[in-house]
């Protein structure tokens, strides 16, 4: 295991897991992830690996197959994965999110139907929030969901969904203005609809497209898409806890776990980031001995391993906070807005140690240089992250007249 970002009070299982995982990265995932990664292939062969280690149901209840294990584990094996090839997390990730929001919001029925086969990895998840011109106002969505017999007519255009070709059952949040009386708040008025597909891509159901992929600077490999809705039909029974107007708070309490993941992910890249720089440094020489032994790149390796050991602790705290049943929004977005922040700045100090080998391909943090800048976006912005703390922290210190 690495010296760096080690977690206390982990449980004998825990601790196997762990070490599984961190296996199956270093033999599986970390020798043909840059390979894969250039090509943009979709990592078939990773993905069925982690179906047999059950990675897919970690956290959803034993009683349907899954594993049971917390959040905190969730979040440090999504760090372990992340360290190998951060669109392999992602894949995972977006799934997590949906099982999450089926466990804690739900019916029995909708429980029952997808639960077990999401455990299994046989249906996998994938969420959309965001349109083309929405950007971090989820409150301004334009798709709707109109009520017509004893279903819905779904209608409008989502953008960026992870897993949006291979997945075969998308959360998609709508607008669903019946039975809320005008001047309703945009966020009570909007559900969340389980929308079952064929995985591809072009029309994989009637009245539900998925374009080809989106062409990405980085976090290549992960199919990521858009969807358009004309026309969609989608019985009563999957809207997500079979009452609309509850969307809003449905997927907020999917992206706040969706945050603990994402600053997971930051970890992870920042970890491996340090392990090439460390490791170059001592086996690239100048003026007569390893850069290593410069104080100027050793002052740099300082700072990288600081924040690294900085980012897991606090995304610990926050995935901790969550498991124990207390409100973790301040601590998520903490977590979240530190872990990518540093992450950026240790790829980017590591990318320097390299010189200009790090602007070459056929150096791994070339890929980490380019997967880096999507965490600072991925489940709300940095700016979001401050607007969210700074909310909460006025709620704690809230001046007494």
């Amino acid at each position: 295991m690495s010296r760096l970002a080690r977690t206390a009070g982990l449980t004998d299982i825990q601790r196997e897991i762990l070490a599984t995982v961190r296996d199956f990265v270093d033999k599986e995932i970390l020798p043909v992830a840059t390979e894969l990664e250039h090509r943009d292939e979709y990592p078939t062969r990773i993905v069925e690996g982690l179906k047999d280690l059950g990675l897919f149901g970690l956290m959803i209840p034993e009683e349907y197959g899954g594993l049971g294990e917390s959040l905190l584990t969730y979040a440090l094996c999504v760090e372990e994965i992340a360290r190998g090839w951060m669109s392999v997390s992602g894949i995972v990730n977006t799934h997590f999110i949906v099982a999450y929001m089926l466990k804690q919001h739900g019916t029995q029925e909708q429980k029952d139907a997808f639960l077990p086969k999401m455990a299994a990895g046989e249906v996998r998840g994938a969420f959309s929030m965001s349109e083309p011109g929405l950007g971090s106002d989820v409150s301004a969505i334009t798709s709707k969901g109109v009520r017509d017999g004893d279903g819905f007519v779904l209608d409008g255009q989502k953008m960026w969904l992870t897993n949006g070709g291979t997945s075969t059952l998308v959360a998609v949040l709508c607008r669903t203005d019946e039975g809320h009386p005008e001047g309703t708040p945009p966020h009570r008025s909007m559900s969340t609809f389980l929308v079952e597909k064929e995985p591809g891509f072009g029309e994989v159901r009637p009245g539900l497209t998925i374009p080809g992929k989106i062409d990405k600077m980085g976090y290549k490999g992960v199919d990521t898409t858009e969807l358009i809705m004309d026309g969609l039909r989608i019985p009563a029974n999957r809207v997500l806890g079979g009452t609309t107007g509850r969307g809003f708070y449905q997927m907020m309490d999917g992206v706040e776990v969706g945050r603990v993941n994402v600053a997971a992910r930051g970890c992870g890249v920042a970890q491996r980031a340090f392990e090439l720089g460390v490791a170059y440094a001592q086996q690239r020489h100048t003026f007569g001995k390893p850069i290593a032994q410069h104080q100027a790149i050793q002052f740099k390796l300082a700072e990288m391993a600081t924040k690294v050991e900085a980012a897991h602790a606090m995304m610990v705290n926050a995935a901790r906070k969550k498991d124990s049943g207390e409100r973790n929004d301040l601590e998520a977005g903490m977590a979240k807005y530190l872990a990518s922040e540093y992450c950026k700045e240790v790829v980017e100090d590591a990318f320097r140690i390299h010189g200009g080998y790090g602007f070459s391909k056929e150096y791994e943090i070339e890929r980490l240089y380019r997967e880096a800048p999507m965490l600072l976006i991925g489940e709300g912005t940095a700016e979001i992250q401050k607007m969210i703390i700074g909310r909460r922290l006025l709620e704690e210190y809230r001046a007494q007249s």
